[in-house]
């Protein structure tokens, strides 16, 4: 599979010949000035909570790109309301079966709602399997032992967790969360972008490999194989 990386916790997954958006929040990060969000085309597109540094950019790239919108029931809502007709609503349960494979909405320990302050529901996290391998999204969430149901479910081969702190897990919680989910490859996103959420990058990836495990941190903008 290739993950390509657009900032905070935006990112691309090409698996099976289709394209699967996660939490667009490009055009107002500092962080990812450089990407032309025209360029970006998706199949499906994922939100894991309403938060604007999650859906900024969703209903944009929804309209244009004609993607099936899956997301939390509340925030599925939402995505209706602003003319967008391709939705499909989960919540934690499932699997869910689509053309890539299948998701499961997972538990997230965060909070949710729109940038008007308006309720979003509660967040997610999403459990891929697909015949390319299987992998986890957590969305923003805290360490939490719910984690450790996800091998019973899923095999995966890496998993994209917060790393920057203060709203999500750090970089050691994060490291905890792989062993719960029997992951030793994760992609690190929600970090950076603002001063609550900085940290040292180099720092990090030495503590994941202090503890046997590889932390991937791509730029924005690149494109790696996972």
């Amino acid at each position: 599979m290739k993950l390509t990386y657009y900032g905070q916790s935006c990112y691309m997954v090409e698996v099976s010949g289709m394209k699967l958006l996660f939490d667009p929040f490009i055009r107002n990060n500092p962080l990812s000035k450089k990407i032309d969000i025209n360029s970006i085309d998706a199949d499906y597109l994922f939100l894991s909570h309403g938060h604007g540094d999650h859906s900024a950019d969703a209903i944009e790239i929804a309209k244009r790109t004609n993607a099936l919108c899956i997301s939390p029931f509340e925030v599925a809502n939402w995505f209706g309301a602003n003319g967008i007709e391709k939705v499909h609503p989960i919540n934690q349960g499932g699997p869910v079966h689509f053309d890539f494979g299948s998701v499961r909405g997972v538990n997230a320990i965060h909070s949710s709602s729109f940038s008007d302050g308006s309720y979003a529901g509660n967040p997610i996290g999403f459990l891929f399997n697909t015949q390319e391998g299987d992998f986890y999204y957590s969305g923003d969430t805290a360490l939490t032992m719910d984690m450790q149901l996800i091998p019973r479910w899923a095999k995966p081969k890496f998993a994209v967790l917060p790393i920057g702190g203060n709203f999500t897990m750090n970089v050691e919680d994060a490291i905890i969360a792989s062993d719960f989910i029997q992951c030793n490859t994760v992609v690190g996103v929600h970090y950076n972008t603002f001063d609550l959420i900085k940290i040292n990058k180099e720092e990090a990836i030495a503590s994941f490999k202090n503890a046997g495990k590889i932390l991937l941190l791509p730029a924005v903008g690149e494109t790696i194989e996972v």
